[in-house]
């Protein structure tokens, strides 16, 4: 994309923030399409990231039009797009794959004679050229547009029905559950579902759906006997099972820290339990929203969206639901560690001042002995005795051992 096409981005189009807030601008551009300035932090991080707290609401200038038109965004630019196009297209007989190359040429050709269902996923939505020109084939409302660019979104359900300017479309978002290197890591999937089409838009390469290309490429597989909304079911079903081996792992690093806290307790351990929760709340700020999206799926008829796949979302929900209760199981868990860490801590301290005030008061009486005979009195009677010095000793050590003594038959130590 050429710096001029860039600088018709609109304000809103950031940098996405997997935790489910706002993120960091991009780096300044001169204006959006409504001519406001751009403001922006320089090399802000771009990509998925863990959880970050809110810094920014601002989505667009005050008073502006709702919603993205297609002709706002960038045209497709000379050079190769920069975005990773793939297209499926199947049917009960056939199944093709094809890694799209040159987008203006897609666009103008029909899908070959036979194909029931076309799969079209996009990696990287920065190349609007790409949004525009498949916004505009398949003629995408404004307002899922300006969605589907302006990361992050909560997840949710939207239906669009045919109104003579845009096709019917059912357009789902959700949010994407990554561990990488023991980290959490989420971006938002943006889904427009259609009768024969289905459309996906993810903010980086890379996904959970090889599963689900290697059902379209098994004849006789139940995916490829069904219609478009049962592949978008079977899409989301993958991204929400997902959480269950990152929920298997957080148990797992859950029985690790209640060892380490209740063995040795360090400033590390209740470090990585914060850590824990924080990426807990990333999981549960993905998922909660899920329930009213499935249940809305499962609830409201939609022309896009058959009888058959509706029935297939319950089991999704289902499974949200038992997300849902593990998170916040696990957020019951890590609170519970956090108190018991501050429990071992303050009885750590409790000993070490036990140990301290008994040591302090041994030395007590020994203190006023020495100070007694250190005074600098000209006439002490004990001080002419031969045996003054060995039988001072036996008095301070008879009365340390006896102080021990007692300490230990009261319990104390």
């Amino acid at each position: 994309m050429t710096s001029s096409n860039r600088d018709e981005v609109p304000e809103a189009i950031v940098a996405a923030d997997p935790s489910g807030v706002p993120a960091e601008a991009e780096p300044p551009r001169e204006a959006d399409v409504n001519g406001a300035p751009r403001k922006g932090r320089k090399g802000a991080p771009r990509g998925k990231r863990g959880l970050r707290l809110p810094r920014r609401f601002k989505k667009a200038t005050p008073g502006s039009a709702a919603g993205i038109e297609p002709h706002e965004l960038s045209a497709v630019p000379g050079k190769p797009i920069s975005a990773r196009i793939s297209c499926v297209d199947y049917s009960p007989e056939q199944a093709r794959f094809e890694e799209v190359q040159d987008l203006p040429a897609f666009i103008g050709r029909h899908r070959p004679e036979g194909v029931v269902v076309r799969w079209i996923n996009v990696d990287g939505i920065e190349d609007l050229g790409v949004v525009r020109a498949l916004a505009e084939k398949y003629h995408l409302h404004p307002l899922a547009i300006e969605d589907v660019l302006h990361v992050p979104q909560r997840p949710r359900v939207q239906a669009y029905e045919d109104d003579g300017s845009y096709q019917a479309r059912l357009f789902v978002i959700v949010r994407e559950l990554e561990l990488r290197d023991r980290q959490l890591h989420t971006e938002q999937v943006s889904i427009f579902v259609g009768h024969r089409t289905v459309l996906t838009f993810q903010e980086t390469p890379g996904d959970v759906w090889d599963p689900i290309r290697q059902r379209i490429r098994t004849p006789g597989s139940q995916l490829r006997g069904n219609d478009a909304s049962f592949l978008a079911y079977s899409l989301i079903d993958a991204i929400v099972d997902e959480a269950f081996p990152i929920l298997e792992m957080f148990g797992d690093r859950l029985e690790e820290l209640e060892d380490r806290v209740l063995q040795h307790p360090s400033q590390e351990t209740i470090q990585e339990i914060h850590r824990l929760k924080r990426e807990l709340l990333l999981v549960r700020r993905a998922m909660w929203p899920m329930r009213e999206v499935l249940q809305r799926m499962q609830r409201d008829p939609h022309e896009c969206f058959s009888e058959i796949t509706r029935t297939y979302i319950r089991d999704v929900y289902d499974h949200a639901i038992q997300i849902i209760d593990i998170v916040e199981t696990y957020r019951e868990m890590g609170t519970g560690l956090s108190e018991t860490y501050m429990t071992a801590m303050s009885n750590r301290m409790n000993e070490i001042m036990k140990v301290l005030t008994i040591m302090g008061t041994i030395f007590i009486p020994l203190t006023f002995l020495a100070g007694v005979y250190g005074m600098n009195f000209k006439h002490f009677p004990e001080l002419e005795m031969r045996y003054a010095y060995p039988l001072f000793w036996v008095i301070c050590l008879a009365t340390a051992g006896s102080m021990i003594a007692w300490f230990r038959r009261r319990g104390w130590i």
